[in-house]
């Protein structure tokens, strides 16, 4: 019995064992990793100055001139990929990404473009670009100059971007020539100067032109001037006023000029003439001319007034002169007074007041003969409206004068301010505030207002304006 009861007591326990969960062994411990073993990562590398010349060299070697010019620019720009990282691989150069697509748009940009300003040209928010010399850019934004963060290589690399803006356009620059006015493709106009006249290397100054035509509801839009004033350039355009735009340098007086030449009618025959083409007219029967400079044996040269006496023979409706420069502004005058109603044209000055004077001069360059009374005599006959345009000190550029060439008065011009611009200081974020006065005179052309039928839109325009 008790051998009984002492093996019953043997299975219980061994059925409790059996029940119990199995112990729990303890994990193993992880790999303690010694904190030196930790590396940081390696810093982004750059290319040396040598290394970049030379993959700069061993890519240009390896693309063929015959393959690559008729490609585009993205068909060459991943053609040139392919390139770069070939040779980089075969002069053991490490490269990454940002770098390569560096060095392929810098030679995409030699090659199809001008070089490191060709992004600058691209920039619609740029309107000038200023070189002075290959490691000083300057760029004009909203009215204001600042460094641009580019550079030329070295100075011959400068030179051979500006000779090959020369040479688009069928000009020249070096030595022998180290002047010339020119334009790009664009239609944006170029300055260009050269050693030895250039002492810091080749100067450069391009105009840009807003791919986007500026009209006047852009202007009202960018407080250029005030929708009353616009209304009154309009007419003034459209009844076919004698009308001389006057200004500095980089003012706005060929963007003022071309939203002008809108409202040209569309059955008129439009001829210009400029130094370097820059005006964008809309009309269908456009006549573009554009001077010629001299060769190099000093022979074949067609200058401003040259071109403005043949379009006299060419049966015009109106001509417009770019730039009224020098003695062609005496056959300007002849133009306008002999039926040629509605011609344009632009002036360096700074008042409405010096635009005559300075109209005086021209003619006297052109005709030493003439007296005084008989060229002011002229210009009053000629002229009916000079209007004044410059950029103030936040970078706008406004109107700021509208003057009536009204006649003469003891051989002394008269003119009268239909529109003049007044300050009342200026905003929070340094924005210029402006007002117009506005003159109630009659105008001297109000007869052609009247034949014209706008006599009415005129003075409605006037009253706005004086609100």
């Amino acid at each position: 019995m008790a051998n009984e009861d002492s093996g019953d007591r043997v299975e219980r326990l061994r059925r409790l064992q059996f029940l119990q969960p199995p112990a729990e062994t303890a994990p193993e411990p992880l790999p303690v990793i010694p904190e030196e073993v930790v590396e940081p990562e390696p810093a982004e590398q750059t290319l040396t100055h040598d290394q970049w010349l030379m993959l700069r060299g061993g890519c240009l070697t390896q693309l063929d001139p015959a393959l690559i010019l008729p490609l585009s620019a993205d068909q060459l720009a991943h053609a040139i990929e392919r390139v770069v990282d070939q040779v980089a691989t075969d002069q053991r150069i490490h490269l990454n990404l940002r770098e390569q697509k560096e060095i392929t748009s810098e030679l995409v940009n030699d090659i199809k473009g001008l070089g490191p300003i060709q992004p600058l040209l691209e920039d619609d928010q740029i309107n000038d670009i200023l070189i002075n010399g290959p490691n000083r850019v300057f760029v004009e934004r909203s009215g204001k100059v600042v460094v641009a963060p580019v550079r030329f290589r070295d100075q011959r690399h400068l030179m051979s971007v500006c000779q090959r803006i020369a040479t688009d356009m069928g000009r020249r620059v070096d030595e022998s020539s180290p002047m010339v006015d020119a334009r790009l493709k664009d239609g944006s106009r170029v300055n260009i100067v050269f050693p030895p006249l250039a002492l810091d290397g080749p100067y450069v100054s391009i105009r840009k032109f807003a791919k986007q035509k500026i009209d006047f509801a852009k202007m009202v839009e960018n407080g250029s001037c005030s929708e009353s004033l616009a209304k009154i350039l309009e007419i003034a355009a459209r009844i076919r006023l004698n009308i001389i735009v006057s200004g500095g340098t980089g003012s706005g007086k060929t963007t003022l000029l071309n939203a002008l030449s809108r409202f040209i009618d569309f059955g008129e025959r439009v001829i210009t003439v400029e130094d370097a083409a820059e005006l964008q007219l809309q009309q269908p029967h456009v006549v573009r001319m554009e001077t010629r400079p001299a060769s190099l044996e000093g022979r074949g040269e067609v200058t401003q007034r040259d071109l403005v006496r043949n379009a006299l023979r060419m049966r015009p409706d109106r001509i417009i002169i770019g730039e009224v420069r020098s003695a062609e502004a005496f056959d300007m005058l002849q133009a306008m007074n002999t039926g040629h109603d509605g011609s344009m044209s632009t002036i360096h000055s700074n008042n409405a007041k010096d635009a005559i004077t300075r109209i005086e001069n021209m003619v006297q360059m052109g005709s030493m003969s003439l007296p005084l009374s008989a060229i002011r005599t002229q210009i009053v006959g000629a002229v009916d409206l000079i209007v004044q345009i410059g950029r103030q000190r936040d970078g706008v550029r406004r109107i700021v004068q509208v003057s009536d060439v009204v006649g003469l008065e003891n051989d002394v011009v008269v003119m009268n301010d239909i529109f003049r611009m007044a300050f009342d200081g200026e905003d929070e974020t340094g924005r210029l505030k402006t007002h117009y006065k506005v003159s109630a005179a009659r105008p001297s052309f109000f007869e052609k207002l009247q034949y014209c039928d706008m006599d009415r839109l005129w003075n409605s325009a006037l009253s706005e304006a004086r609100l």
